[in-house]
């Protein structure tokens, strides 16, 4: 007497439930991941865009210490930092540039990542360290407006 085994092709019904199962479990664990992941990105996005503007304003402040933009451009009483992010963008002109060409220190006013907009929070040199709204003599720092707390533990608005 021969056996004559067959060969299944595919696979059972509890074979393919237990394979489900153990999908379900990885994808919900990759899934806190994720969002870790994105807040991450998003966190050090908004970093950068505070450094490049800090760093502009920082050019702007050397430039006009240097003397060397023109005086209508800069803000009264507001010891050589720009009016606003937007003097930024549009440029100054150099004191001794006969051609009138403005020279701008950014590209555009980045949009804030955790807000979604590009409403940073600015802060003047005559105002308060722990004051929330703008003296609007000049732009000494700028921060996010986001509420909560980065993944370090610290206050958005302390970035």
């Amino acid at each position: 007497m021969r056996f004559i085994r067959r060969s299944t092709d595919g696979y059972s019904f509890i074979e393919l439930v237990v394979a489900t199962f153990i999908i379900s479990i990885l994808a919900s664990a990759a899934l806190p991941l994720a969002r870790v992941s994105m807040k991450r990105q998003k966190e050090m996005e908004c970093h950068r865009y505070l450094r490049e503007m800090r760093l502009a304003i920082d050019k702007f402040k050397e430039a006009a210490d240097r003397g060397q933009i023109a005086a209508q451009e800069l803000a009264f009483g507001g010891d050589n930092y720009p009016k606003d992010l937007q003097q930024l963008v549009n440029g100054v002109v150099y004191a001794n540039d006969a051609t009138g060409v403005r020279h701008p220190y950014l590209r555009r006013i980045p949009i804030d990542p955790l807000t979604g907009a590009a409403d940073w929070g600015l802060r003047s040199y005559q105002d308060k360290p722990d004051t929330t709204s703008w003296g609007g003599q000049s732009v000494f720092d700028v921060y996010t407006k986001a509420q909560g707390k980065g993944l370090d533990g610290t206050k958005y608005r302390d970035w």
